[in-house]
């Protein structure tokens, strides 16, 4: 992204910083991220100015304000130090522990990053991580620099006769600047490197899973649909049930995708005009395969007529379905209600089912990648426990959030909210 020339050198020191914080939760495999700069003429020791890896900012600022004493012994110091983790990222990383890597440039702290890894951190991202903090500090850093040379280019101007010493102190923030300058290739480069061989990958993955996987679905449903009388009736089964399966995995395939285009700040938003009950009614479709012959009804709840609204319609479909698709295979029998309503510019839509439910321990940790409630599930329920992540990840880019409710053996009900237009 080319920055604005609108933007001033705060802006841009932001959106560096915000980056840095993004990319080092993705090194730390979703983890927490935080990050401070201390520099001069800013009364606060280690002011926080990013965060990534959290399920809302009240989360990162919790987590912080347990923070302050490592942070100001790491500035100070100027070393790394780790301490066991407190507060509410810990009840979502069990036996956490906060890693603060100290900001150093031109021999001074300008800043800490804080880390707090979902695993153990091998040795080749800890170079990754300690690549990223050099590159984080000369940012921080640059402004103030070059800043500093500019003031001083232009007294020289005014003043010929401008000490010797003053001269002196021109020419070796001209090298450091310099010098710094050359840094940030470099460190960018090799965060570069490590960013293309990740999108490399992930393109791979796409061109060699998808290509072939889509080639069979559509034959399953050429030869369903051309030779259906002439296939056993135990055929014909055993080809739906590759078509679902085939179905299912292009699916988690597609969610491990979307996840990590949201990562990479890849997944825009497009807003158009839609109906809501529409889309409740095209979702409710889309997941009668999952339900199958299972004494399960679902009931559509839209209290009145909602009028029309802006917002991204693929983006709802999916939270929707996803989450309705979730119900489905956690509801053996009873009912499983999908509803909606307009308050104070906010959409609000529901899912509640007379399924499973989910234990209290279980809760905190459902919006995790990859996380499964019960061992068993991976083979008992098909996914691969990303669709309540994206759920979540998709709510965070639409400026939404949720709340779900659930007790075993009673049911589960989530609902969102999210910022809309009428039309």
């Amino acid at each position: 992204m080319v920055a604005s020339p609108d933007q001033t050198e705060e802006d841009r020191l932001n959106h560096a910083l915000r980056i840095s914080a993004s990319q080092a939760s993705s090194l730390t495999g979703g983890g927490g991220a935080l990050l401070y700069t201390h520099l001069e003429g800013d009364p606060m020791t280690g002011r926080l100015r990013a965060a990534a890896g959290f399920t809302s900012m009240d989360e990162a600022r919790q987590t912080a304000a347990g923070l302050v004493a490592i942070i100001r012994s790491t500035i100070d110091t100027a070393q790394p130090q780790t301490e066991a983790l407190t507060g509410p990222l810990a009840a979502r990383i069990p036996g956490a522990s906060c890693h603060t890597l100290p900001l150093i440039a031109r021999k001074r702290s300008v800043g800490v990053l804080v880390i707090v890894p979902t695993a153990p951190l091998c040795e080749e991202v800890g170079k990754s991580i300690e690549t990223l903090a050099w590159s984080t500090a000369s940012q921080i850093d640059h402004p103030g620099l070059s800043a500093r040379y500019e003031m001083l280019t232009a007294e020289s101007e005014k003043h010929l006769e401008v000490a010797d010493e003053k001269n002196d102190e021109l020419l070796k923030l001209s090298e450091e600047l310099f010098a710094q300058d050359i840094e940030l290739l470099q460190n960018n480069e090799k965060l570069g490197k490590i960013e293309k061989l990740k999108n490399d990958f992930i393109e791979k993955m796409s061109r060699e899973l998808r290509t072939p996987l889509n080639s069979i679905i559509e034959a399953t449903i050429t030869v369903l649909a051309s030779e259906h009388e002439g296939l056993s009736p135990s055929s014909q089964q055993t080809l739906r049930n590759a078509l679902d399966e085939g179905t299912a995995f292009q699916r988690t395939l597609q969610n491990i995708l979307d996840l990590w285009r949201i990562k990479q700040d890849e997944l825009p938003i497009e807003i158009q005009e839609l109906s809501v009950a529409d889309v409740v009614d095209e979702t409710i479709f889309s997941v009668q395969d999952t339900l199958g012959d299972k004494p399960v009804k679902i009931e559509k709840k839209i209290p009145v007529p909602l009028p029309k609204i802006r917002t991204d319609l693929a983006k709802i479909n999916q939270i929707l379905f996803l989450l309705l698709d979730n119900a489905t295979k956690f509801t053996e029998q009873g009912t499983i209600e999908i509803g909606a309503r307009f308050e104070n510019d906010r959409l609000h839509c529901w899912i509640a089912d007379s399924g499973i439910g989910i234990c209290p321990d279980d809760q905190k940790y459902v919006w995790n990648e990859f996380y499964q409630v019960d061992d068993r599930a991976s083979t008992r329920y098909r996914g691969a426990g990303l669709g309540l992540t994206l759920v979540h990840d998709l709510l965070v880019l639409l400026d939404g959030d949720s709340l779900l409710q659930s007790e075993p053996g009673v049911g589960t009900r989530v609902e969102f909210r999210i910022p809309v237009v009428v039309a």
